[in-house]
């Protein structure tokens, strides 16, 4: 909080009219009053006495706040306050403005019996605010004697009906005034025909700032230059907003990023157009209408390039693919991501930090790789943290403490909630030894089986629901996505999100066939299933042979062959039933027993490999029927299946 006391009104207004005088076209200014200002150099009035300020609390019956005061004691009122406030109010003409406007009215229209007490306190403005514009364009500027702070300060709004927003607030007089002061800054530093280059002190400072803050960022020092970029943008400064939205992509803040003349420009069009292009895409609903509004300046070429991205970005198939060294390292961590090791791909391109090299003075850190499909779902804001806070860019400085993994351990977070609580079963397999290309051949009975393009759940499950009609309706064939079962674990697994009913007398294990000249393990697991009953099945079988499988389902286990005592079901049951524990237990019990591990952020959030296996339902017996039923909702026919023989 600034001293009002002890701010120096007389040098910042004395700088301000000096800075508003030297910026000024030869034609430009608004009567006799500016040219005079302009030779003056001085925006202000002669001051007003301490009598005269105290006949106007008197008229008004109030006491000024103190910043106001003090301002009135070295200028009585003052021009071009900013960019649309021409005049504003000195003792004479600070009015009270009771609803002068009829926007009290307007304002509590909006109102009702829900609406909070800042809203309503926010409408009454009109009615008892204390008016301080006298010619603007259309700019409100009133002191709110009900909004004072513990110094006696009255917070100022300022409102336009132009500006389609709520009124702004000012803390105080002072900040106001210091607020218009950077408007006029951010304004002045537009081009303008015929008006001399804008530099003054403050721009030179700001200016330094932000270099400054660029070498503060690349050594790891975010925040502060994340502070010093903020300021200067607010002033209008070139460089400071490009350079402070790669500190908040980073973070995050996604909908406030522009990146200003960077992103069309061709030095760093490769690294920050992707995640701009991105962020475009995610809000457009593929009305591509204002693509080149959110590119301002881009010209033809840069156009038809943002255009072909976009198209890459829709279909998923763009690629992050910087040069160098750098680029050897991100190549390794897309690798490890796309097939679900998503803490080590961030680890990879973490370490590989100290190899990037910027495409410019401007630029702060690596970014296209946010726009990349696999590469994209590894950052959170705890990362963006962690790599705002790396030394780059041949800078020196401390390397930051590492982030947590994200994966668990083990299988017992498949027991928790998924998010927004869907997933409440589950089947998986686990086959040792062989890499996650081979489970095609392993899962699948049709010749040349391959996987499919790495997709997200919403996308997976959205593809089996095609395929309902290409197979006999009894059959149920999963797609399901693949990956490799924790790093260093020997093991690739093949993941269904979202089966079905699991009926025991149908149920066909792909174990055996999975297992051919290794080990293969199938959980089958919906102790939480919404179809209203609990079951669970684990068989493992090697070298195409099953060795034993557990069921427990209709309230009753079976047994074939001997399982180890660690995945006895009955450990895991009271009476038949699962104990509220029980599936974490055997979770738990699977995970020690194999030594493997499912990646749950891939799982959860990423983007997986696909394949489509063989029917885990048998073929309808001689003498058994099935029964298939159409329900149409709309135009749409969904298809529904009953089980063989029912």
């Amino acid at each position: 909080m600034t001293d009002t006391k002890a701010f120096d009104w007389r040098r910042f207004l004395l700088m301000w009219s000096a800075e508003w005088a030297d910026g000024l076209a030869d034609d430009e200014g608004r009567g006799a009053d500016d040219q005079e200002a302009r030779r003056a150099r001085w925006l202000g009035s002669p001051p007003a006495s301490e009598e005269r300020v105290t006949a106007a609390e008197k008229r008004l019956g109030r006491r000024m706040p103190p910043s106001y005061r003090e301002f009135l004691k070295v200028s009585d009122g003052w021009r071009h306050a900013g960019g649309f406030v021409w005049r504003l109010a000195g003792t004479a003409e600070a009015r009270w403005h009771d609803d002068a406007s009829g926007l009290a009215v307007m304002f509590e229209e909006y109102l009702d019996e829900g609406s909070e007490y800042e809203e309503w306190r926010e409408a009454g403005l009109w009615r008892r605010g204390l008016q301080l514009d006298v010619e603007s364009d259309a700019m409100y500027v009133l002191m709110d004697p009900e909004d004072v702070d513990e110094d006696g300060e009255w917070a100022v709004y300022t409102w336009a009906g132009w500006q389609a927003a709520s009124p702004v607030r000012h803390a105080s007089f002072l900040e106001f005034m210091r607020d218009m002061h950077r408007e006029f800054h951010s304004l002045r530093a537009l081009p303008r025909d015929g008006a001399p280059v804008f530099v003054n002190d403050t721009t030179r400072r700001l200016d330094a700032q932000v270099e400054g803050a660029r070498t503060a960022a690349l050594r790891g020092d975010w925040e502060g230059a994340g502070r010093a970029l903020e300021e200067a943008k607010g002033y209008g400064r070139p460089r400071a907003g490009g350079l402070g939205d790669q500190i908040r992509l980073l973070l995050g803040e996604t909908s406030t990023v522009c990146f200003e003349g960077l992103v069309t420009d061709s030095r760093y069009a490769p690294d920050l157009l992707p995640p701009s292009i991105a962020e475009f895409a995610h809000h457009s609903y593929r009305d591509d209408s204002t693509l080149r509004f959110h590119l301002r300046g881009a010209d033809d070429e840069m156009m038809s390039r943002a255009h072909a991205t976009l198209a890459r970005v829709r279909d998923r198939t763009y690629r992050y693919a910087p040069g160098g060294p750098f680029g050897e390292a991100v190549e390794r961590a897309r690798e490890l991501a796309r097939w679900g090791d998503t803490d080590g791909a961030w680890r990879t391109l973490r370490d590989a930090l100290p190899l990037w090299e910027p495409l410019g003075p401007d630029h702060l850190a690596p970014l296209g790789w946010i726009a990349d499909p696999l590469l994209g779902p590894l950052l959170t804001p705890e990362r963006g943290r962690e790599l705002l806070s790396a030394p780059r860019g041949g800078q020196a400085g401390d390397a930051p403490r590492p982030t947590a993994d994200l994966d668990p351990a083990g299988l017992a977070w498949l027991a928790e909630p998924s998010p927004g609580g869907g997933r409440v079963s589950y089947r998986f397999v686990l086959v040792e030894g062989v890499e996650p290309e081979e489970l095609p051949g392993r899962l699948a009975d049709e010749g040349g089986a391959v996987l499919g393009e790495p997709t997200t759940w919403s996308e997976a499950r959205g593809r089996a629901r095609g395929e309902g009609g290409k197979y006999p309706s009894y059959e149920d064939r999963a797609v399901m996505a693949v990956g490799r079962a924790g790093a260093g674990a020997g093991w690739s697994f093949a993941f269904d999100y979202d089966p079905g009913p699991f009926s025991p007398q149908y149920f066909v294990s792909p174990a055996a066939a999975a297992s051919a000249g290794t080990r293969a393990v199938v959980v089958w697991c919906g102790l939480r299933d919404r179809h209203g009953e609990s079951f669970f099945h684990l068989s493992v079988a090697r070298d195409g042979a099953e060795q034993y499988a557990v069921t427990y389902a209709e309230g009753q286990v079976r047994s074939d062959g001997e399982p180890p005592r660690a995945l006895d079901p009955s450990r895991f049951l009271d009476g038949m039933e699962p104990r509220p524990e029980a599936e974490r237990l055997l979770l738990e019990a699977v995970a020690q027993e194999f030594g493997a591990r499912l990646p749950r952020r891939a799982i959860d959030g990423g983007r997986l490999h696909t394949v489509t296996t063989r029917s885990w339902t048998r073929a309808p017996r001689d003498g058994e029927t099935y029964l298939v039923v159409e329900i149409y909702m709309g135009r749409e026919p969904r298809g529904e299946q009953a089980d063989p023989g029912r």
